[in-house]
């Protein structure tokens, strides 16, 4: 027999299924050198974004599950285009910012990338969400909490992804996780994260049920999953799974009494 809570927890492993089947049918759009040269800003995107080491490029392969879609380059953080992928149609795209932090860019072209990331983040639109890759042995240097602020400003949801998560034993990354969280907190920003492997392909579903929200996909026409529920953890997710579990035995219980009064 079913509970409220292991329907709930169907729902979202169901949900994320199917947002990762969906995402798998990413193309190659376009690359854009500046802002300016983006395609329209309509439609929905989500961007992913990380130092030139955090691994964006293996991430998106695993979670497209195709293995050249997105190219690193031999030497990080020379690339610095902006490349746009459709997922399905060109209403929905998945966007690869350019990765930064790399020691050997000069000073000048670094505050180049900048200023365009800044752009972006802060004046795009469509942008319905930010997907930020950091290395899980090193989280959250300084230009990644740059990229939060951005976000915060532009009251942006973002969701971490703490990646290379097989590089550490299972309770380093758990402290590494708890870390960060503590992190976020003293910086004053609300943001979900993850665990991460694209070695182990371990984290795929749950990365593919937050981008399926802010894509807004919807599962045999209802969105089964909002995303404030989605992106609940700890005591916060406790709680609404019981207010959750109270509302429907509520609601099972009154279907009984008019059963038997029939």
């Amino acid at each position: 027999m079913s509970t409220p809570f292991t329907d709930v927890a169907a729902e979202h492993a169901l949900f994320n299924t199917k947002s990762r089947q969906k995402i798998q049918q990413t193309e190659f759009m376009m690359s854009a050198p500046t802002f300016r040269l983006c395609p329209p800003d309509m439609g929905l995107e989500v961007a992913f974004a990380g130092r030139s080491n955090a691994g964006k490029s293996s991430a998106i392969n695993a979670l497209t599950n195709q293995r050249q879609l997105a190219r690193s380059s031999k030497t990080p953080g020379r690339t610095q285009m902006i490349n746009f992928f459709s997922i399905g149609d060109a209403d929905r795209r998945l966007v690869d910012l350019p990765g930064y932090g790399y020691a050997a860019v000069p000073l000048e072209m670094k505050k180049e990338w900048q200023v365009e990331l800044e752009e972006y983040l802060v004046a795009r639109s469509s942008l319905a969400g930010l997907v930020l890759m950091t290395d899980i042995r090193h989280p959250l240097k300084f230009f990644d909490e740059q990229m939060l602020r951005w976000a915060n400003d532009g009251e942006l949801p973002v969701h971490i992804l703490l990646t290379k998560a097989d590089k550490l034993k299972y309770g380093a990354s758990k402290n590494a996780l708890l870390n960060t969280r503590k992190r976020l907190k003293e910086l004053g920003l609300n943001c979900s994260i993850q665990l991460f492997s694209a070695l182990r392909k371990e984290g795929l579903d749950e990365l593919a049920g937050i981008m399926g929200n802010w894509y807004e996909y919807q599962l045999d026409a209802d969105k089964i999953i909002e995303s404030s529920f989605a992106l609940l953890e700890g005591a916060e997710l406790e709680e609404a799974i019981e207010k959750d579990s109270i509302e429907k035995g509520a609601i099972e219980k009154e279907s009984a009494q008019k059963d038997s009064t029939q």
